[in-house]
């Protein structure tokens, strides 16, 4: 505790919240986290000799969640452990960020379901667009504040009781209160630093052909925008793609991976991201299913994707990052 907590944010729709089976229930025990660790031998870390969950006393696991800017509801605040019915990928995240370092490290989960970049998660500065449909009719998508979704082009918006990037706002409030009570977080801390973002999301976004082909532009204003928002402008950023979708698509799908394969920094097509960004592609690790059925909750594939992205953050650590500490 000599040392500040290193803080890894957590974003992005519901399989970000997580929702592979911990036990079968009275399902199928293929796919659940039980069956996976005891009878095929995976994930060994997750148990110890005797069989029961292990619990990581270097690793704070906590998740938060909201709709909008409204109140925060606290789901977990303990130290990485199973607990519950269902999880996400951030057991194989903390697992891989916590090995890689010495100082304490805090998971920290704020997001809600069913959310677009292109619209929910719009973060600020983002500004107004038209798309034309395959109709060929021309919609204007509001900027950052506006609202509604979207309206056609030459009639008067009607405005709702949502606004574009209501739920980003609300995402990074609740983080950022949890940041300011960080010792009721993380008992005995007293400082901490950003050191990176983890991102799983689209899926919302690739059901409108609108949203799907600005995903690369809303993708790389939000890497930059998280950074000046918590004030960690050397903090890596690590995205995962939508499981069903195979390198070539062409659809919505399609367009959201080429959007995250394009802003990885070895891609090259953005030289500053070159070393603090990556993308992880996620078809292989994938167990079936589709990211709208929630991978039919098998938690092998929450797993395989948080290892991943664990594996991608600690590649990008190496490079040595000093942070700005609070």
């Amino acid at each position: 505790m000599s040392k500040p907590v290193q803080v890894y944010i957590l974003l992005g729709q519901s399989n970000m919240l997580g929702a592979g089976r911990v036990d079968p229930g009275n399902k199928d025990p293929e796919g659940s986290l039980t069956h996976a660790v005891t009878e095929k031998g995976l994930y060994p870390y997750l148990v110890d000799d005797a069989g029961n969950w292990t619990e990581r006393r270097d690793v704070r696991n906590v998740r938060v969640m909201g709709s909008g800017t409204g109140g925060m509801k606290q789901f977990n605040n303990e130290w990485m452990t199973i607990k519950g019915g269902k999880i996400g990928p951030e057991f194989g995240i903390g697992y891989h960020v916590g090995e890689a370092t010495t100082e304490p490290v805090l998971i920290l989960k704020s997001c809600i379901g069913n959310r677009a970049l292109g619209w929910d998660l719009l973060p600020p500065g983002s500004e107004e667009f038209e798309f034309t449909d395959s109709k060929g009719k021309t919609w204007i998508h509001p900027g950052y504040k506006g609202s509604p979704e979207k309206w056609e082009k030459g009639t008067e918006p009607k405005k709702i009781n949502w606004y574009a990037g209501m739920q980003y706002d609300g995402d990074i409030a609740r983080a950022k209160s949890v940041l300011a009570e960080l010792d009721t977080y993380y008992p005995g801390a007293t400082e901490y630093e950003v050191a990176g973002f983890f991102w799983w999301q689209g899926d919302r976004d690739s059901r409108s052909e609108a949203l799907s082909s600005r995903y690369e532009k809303n993708l790389v204003h939000l890497i930059k925008q998280l950074r000046k928002d918590f004030d960690a402008p050397e903090a890596k950023f690590v995205c995962a793609s939508l499981g069903q979708t195979e390198k070539g698509a062409t659809d919505g799908g399609g367009k959201i991976l080429d959007a995250m394969l394009a802003v990885d920094g070895k891609s090259g097509k953005y030289p500053e991201f070159r070393g603090n960004v990556a993308a992880v592609y996620t078809h292989p690790l994938s167990k079936g299913g589709s990211s709208g059925a929630h991978y039919s909750g098998n938690a092998e594939t929450y797993m395989n994707v948080g290892e991943a992205m664990g594996r991608a953050m600690v590649e990008l650590l190496k490079a040595g990052y000093q942070g700005g500490h609070r």
